[in-house]
């Protein structure tokens, strides 16, 4: 069992990350139903669904690694702009959230705490397979490859 204080860190963060991402597309699944556009509401609302998934993973890894469950941070949902602009929020922050594991099982390997750094890589597969998606339905939609932040 970890006893190192960053990984404890990265899980919060990681927990933080999650829980906006939850947030962010509920609330998109819901704006969007009610600006009559049900199926881009349901695809939020599906994408809701795999975030909240990583959560609860999240959750039992800082109980298994004896920390208690803390998300310190949730960001505001972003909700301004068109469908467009809407699905280049959602990309920004997949990329912060892949960014993020990326960082945090590079610091597993480091440390030499290979458990936590196979628990990482796994969320970072699994978040960019969710990214690609998000950008293969704005491709579907709009014939266009998505810019993305770095």
């Amino acid at each position: 069992m970890t006893q190192d204080p960053v990984i404890f860190g990265y899980l919060g963060r990681a927990l933080s990350f999650e829980l906006s991402a939850v947030q962010q597309y509920l609330s998109l699944g819901r704006m969007l139903a009610l600006r009559g556009m049900p199926q881009a509401g349901d695809k939020f609302r599906l994408e809701a669904q795999k975030e909240m998934a990583h959560a609860e993973r999240i959750i039992g890894r800082m109980l298994a690694v004896g920390v208690a469950p803390s998300g310190s941070h949730l960001r505001p949902a972003r909700l301004d702009g068109s469908l467009p602009e809407l699905i280049q929020h959602t990309v920004n922050l997949e990329t912060e959230i892949i960014n993020f594991y990326a960082q945090a099982a590079q610091y597993c390997k480091r440390a030499q705490d290979h458990e936590n750094r196979i628990f990482f890589e796994a969320l970072l597969k699994e978040e960019q397979q969710h990214a690609s998606g998000i950008q293969e339905w704005w491709q579907e939609i709009s014939g266009e490859q998505l810019p993305v932040e770095k």
